[in-house]
């Protein structure tokens, strides 16, 4: 992400605190918290999230992290497909399915994949995915709020090509 910065275009949450409150979260189940769970799982879930909302922030910054978890690029790359994969395990799937109802606020299918989702995982990882998705939920809306919007840095070339003159 250094090629990247954002701008706030709406309004700096720091204005009432809100950044203490996030970070206190994150802290407890953000990218950088020690977590029972799987962490290439919870990275999953975190970009999951990004692309649900669809947050620019959330994207650059847990595509990378997920990079740096150790997830194969191509599993990464078509994380919004992973129901046509066979690059996602049954117990993914199910976390995945979970991650969009609690996304979604789909009532009508949340008991459904809570109850698949206990068939891969026991209750103190299906807490800790509820909190990773709730966290992802509440940054992805900060940050969209906020409207963090990406910026792309120009990077100077080391060489200059010799056609260039």
């Amino acid at each position: 992400m250094d090629e990247v910065h954002f701008v706030n275009t709406r309004f700096d949450p720091d204005v009432i605190g809100f950044h203490a409150i996030a970070q206190e979260m994150a802290a407890a189940a953000g990218y950088t918290a020690t977590l029972s769970v799987d962490a290439g799982l919870a990275q999953l879930l975190r970009l999951r999230v990004a692309q649900l909302n669809p947050c620019s922030y959330c994207l650059i910054l847990h595509t990378a992290a997920a990079r740096d978890a150790g997830l194969h690029p191509a599993k990464i790359a078509h994380l919004a497909s992973w129901r046509e994969s066979t690059m996602f395990a049954e117990d993914e799937g199910a976390a995945l399915a979970y991650t969009e109802a609690l996304t979604e606020f789909d009532l009508s299918a949340f008991a459904e994949q809570h109850e698949r989702l206990a068939r891969f995982f026991d209750e103190k990882s299906i807490a800790e995915i509820a909190a990773v998705v709730i966290n992802m939920n509440v940054w992805t809306r900060l940050k969209l709020a906020q409207g963090a919007v990406p910026v792309l840095e120009e990077v100077t070339p080391k060489h200059r090509d010799q056609s260039e003159g």
